[in-house]
């Protein structure tokens, strides 16, 4: 065959087979959607119990890195431990060899049907869930036609001496073996293909055992590079979480290779007794590796997650998102005021954490430092938590006999709840303005800077004052809301005089402005919440 029809053919089998997996993941991580994130979040209480989610979630996608940066995501605004991300990054392993089992199975002929029926579904049907179908049975079957294409491109070089000459360098050197795979991975970027891409190989008989294992050792260990780059702008955790990634697969690697002549004697005697094709062998060694290494490690959990703290030190700022004061078991439901105290105790936390964010989002402001992006990111999914658990609560204990005034306390906790979890969006916007600011190098002139740090630190003030109302169901400090409020309000719209003015004189550019404007604007918002909550307050005590 001429040596071009085998490199097109080649290249073209490995753009196929790359875009179908990629678009087999799409699709059914569009089926999936938020699913998988809240499954990660609630069912991880324990490295085992994140193993097997790991397992699953990877498995539905199709996709080792997706499910570790979802899970380092988590571990990033404190809805995740180190210990637990650890044992969802095990079970990611464990989960991404099911692409490598698929690929394994032989489908001949029926690859090209079922891509007919996939892009017949594609431009007949326009529902987003018939879409999602079509694109997952296009992205399958693409997967099997890429390999197959693939496969016909290499067998005319089956027979180079350069092929046998590294087939034997890399059985008695598996380390070269071991390299290779990580820089393939590397540059692919997927593990999947990578190993899809060996396991043909092996299967035309490009390469021996001996010289495939090692390949698949490194690509386990090219696919944790992805993670890491992406953990670069998260906390400290959430880079220990991305670290764990390729210290798992290190470690497991530098086992396997010590006792490599034990593994590859397994994996021959494993074909011998299930009558294994070439892709199927790789497929069971891409399982084994991943299942013996996850089995040895997982009981050292707690160590690995000590030693990757000690390791690699960082400033922490980490956020309790549980509840503080709730009950969870509901022993005392038989007294309604106590529920209501504990209830109203957790709005206050709730709001606490929402003036530490802005207060957060201030020091952002002043110094740039974008350390505080990360807590503020916390701090967000925190108030988040509480926001749902907290109404869960209240609907929950609504059932009671509350007196009038109880019943007047239990509706304003709900308002209260809205309005906490608005000044943590709001404090969202704020930083994504002050992101932009710096992006952009956008420059405030001084008179600006001054009139945006007086606006901040009033609102800080009255918005820490009107939690402070909640916690003491006070008259006194919720008047001293509004009436802050009002000065908000008149600074506002001074301030926008001011700022026109600049405009009107050129001393402040369109983009300066727009940026000056939308934080003025978001900051006298932050007040109108504040007002809302302080009259929940004045309305409940006034009608005692």
């Amino acid at each position: 065959m001429d040596l071009q029809i085998v490199i097109f053919q080649f290249l073209g089998g490995l753009g196929l087979f790359l875009f179908a997996i990629k678009y087999l993941g799409d699709g059914l991580q569009k089926v999936a959607g938020n699913r998988l994130r809240n499954i990660l979040d609630r069912f991880t209480s324990n490295p085992i119990l994140g193993v097997l989610v790991g397992i699953v979630v990877t498995g539905i996608i199709q996709s080792s890195t997706v499910t570790t940066v979802l899970t380092i995501s988590l571990v990033n605004v404190g809805l995740m431990t180190l210990r637990q991300a650890i044992g969802v990054i095990m079970g990611a392993n464990i989960g991404t060899t099911v692409t490598a089992f698929i690929i394994g199975f032989d489908v001949g002929i029926y690859a090209y049907i079922l891509m007919a029926i996939g892009g017949l579904i594609l431009f007949l049907f326009k529902k987003d869930h018939m879409q999602n179908v079509g694109q997952i049975l296009f992205g399958l079957s693409g997967i099997f036609v890429g390999i197959e294409m693939l496969g016909s491109g290499m067998v005319p070089i089956k027979e180079w001496e350069l092929l046998q000459q590294i087939n034997v360098h890399f059985s008695e050197f598996p380390v070269f073996g071991v390299i290779t795979g990580v820089i393939i991975t590397v540059l692919i970027q997927s593990s999947s293909a990578s190993v899809g891409i060996l396991q043909e190989m092996y299967e035309e008989g490009l390469i021996s055992l001996s010289s495939a294992l090692p390949i698949l050792f490194g690509d386990n260990i090219g696919t944790t590079f992805t993670v890491i780059i992406a953990s670069i702008s998260m906390s400290s955790m959430a880079r220990r979480a991305a670290l764990s990634h390729l210290f798992f697969n290190l470690n497991g690697t530098i086992l396997f290779l010590i006792f490599f002549p034990l593994f590859t004697w397994y994996i021959e005697w494993l074909s011998t007794i299930l009558n294994l094709g070439g892709r199927m062998q790789i497929a069971f060694a891409h399982g084994s590796f991943n299942v013996i290494n996850t089995l040895i490690q997982l009981p050292f959990v707690g160590i690995f997650a000590y030693v990757l703290t000690k390791l690699f030190q960082g400033s922490e700022s980490t956020v309790d998102y549980g509840p503080k004061y709730l009950e969870k078991n509901g022993n005392e439901l038989h007294v309604p005021s106590n529920l209501l105290i504990k209830a109203k105790n957790e709005v206050v936390n709730m709001g606490e954490m929402a003036v530490n964010s802005l207060q957060e989002s201030l020091e952002y402001h002043l110094t740039s430092d974008t350390k505080h992006i990360g807590t503020i990111k916390q701090l967000e999914a925190a108030i988040n938590q509480l926001n749902i658990v907290t109404t869960e609560y209240l609907v929950k204990i609504s059932k009671e006999k509350f007196s009038d005034n109880d019943m007047r306390l239990h509706y304003s906790l709900y308002q209260n709840i809205l309005d906490i979890e608005r000044i943590g969006d709001t404090v969202e916007n704020l930083i994504e303005l002050i992101g932009y600011r710096e992006s952009q190098h956008v420059k405030f002139s001084k008179d600006a800077l001054e009139e945006l740090n007086e606006m901040y630190e009033l609102v800080l003030d009255t918005i820490s004052l009107s939690i402070l109302a909640i916690d003491k169901q006070s008259i006194e400090f919720a008047m001293d809301v509004i009436s802050r409020t009002n000065r908000i309000d008149e600074l506002e719209r001074a301030y926008r005089k001011k700022h026109i003015e600049r405009l009107n004189s050129g001393s402040c550019d369109a983009k300066t402005g727009i940026v000056y404007g939308d934080m003025i604007d978001n900051l006298k918002r932050m007040g109108n919440y504040a007002v809302n909550i302080a009259e929940t307050v004045i309305i409940r005590l006034s009608n005692k």
